[in-house]
């Protein structure tokens, strides 16, 4: 299907510029508006992965945004510089969540994007901010993450939790253990959240990213891209928003 592609800038209330990417099915119109999908990044920045995803979500019928919580548009592959950005965000959250409200705010103003049908999938540091953005009560109605960080900003509640959830999660992963995994379904549960977990066997950290063997090796980090457990999570997430959102 054939796409549009667009910058969505968004000026925070302190002056920072997000510069965000969107990407649209050609047919989406004012007449024919598109279901949405807010992507949020790995702590690399709004990169190529996530600008990529973006594309495919609207090749798939999905309006999309790579979201730039960093802001002016920073990006690294330098593992130091991202924990530091990264930290910069987890100090505080709250400012992050309303660079994500801004961000979506713009997105869902424009004509082509369906506001009503609204979800949001995230890889690592971006699995933490789409399941925040649902404990925070944002709109949306599914969330998925990939080999995403489910460390909660505060633990869902019942009622303001709404979102339907898919997490796709590596076995081998090194970074987010599976006792961490274990704790988000016990926080789901209790806040009578509907979920899928889809546990990808031998799958590293990063296993979406085709850039991932070559940031671990520059980096010393245990990152590791699998071709086959990127494509099942793909493929599961689209069923999983066509189910939710069209």
């Amino acid at each position: 299907m054939p796409i549009q592609i667009l910058q969505l800038e968004s000026t925070t209330s302190d002056g920072v510029e997000l510069k965000s990417y969107v990407c649209l099915p050609e047919s989406a119109s004012h007449d024919n508006p598109a279901p949405a999908i807010l992507v949020a990044p790995e702590w690399w920045g709004a990169a190529a992965h996530p600008q990529k995803a973006t594309e495919r979500l609207a090749e798939a019928g999905f309006a999309a945004v790579a979201m730039d919580v960093y802001g002016e548009g920073k990006l690294t592959t330098d593992a130091a510089q991202a924990n530091e950005w990264m930290s910069q965000m987890l100090a505080d959250q709250d400012m992050l969540m309303a660079r994500c409200k801004l961000i979506m705010d713009d997105f869902t103003d424009l004509e082509a994007v369906d506001k009503n049908r609204l979800g949001a999938i995230g890889f690592c540091f971006g699995g933490k901010i789409v399941l925040d953005m649902a404990r925070e009560g944002f709109p949306l109605k599914a969330v998925a993450t990939f080999h995403g960080n489910p460390d909660p900003k505060q633990p869902a509640q019942k009622g303001k939790f709404t979102a339907k959830v898919l997490v796709a999660h590596g076995e081998a992963d090194s970074m987010v253990s599976m006792d961490a995994i274990e704790g988000l379904k016990k926080e789901l549960d209790n806040a009578d959240v509907e979920y899928t977990v889809d546990v990808y066997e031998g799958a590293k950290h990063g296993f979406t990213n085709p850039n991932a063997d070559k940031r671990a090796e520059e980096n010393g980090v245990d990152l590791g891209y699998d071709a086959d457990a990127a494509k099942a999570s793909w493929d599961e997430m689209i069923a999983f928003m066509q189910d939710n959102l069209v």
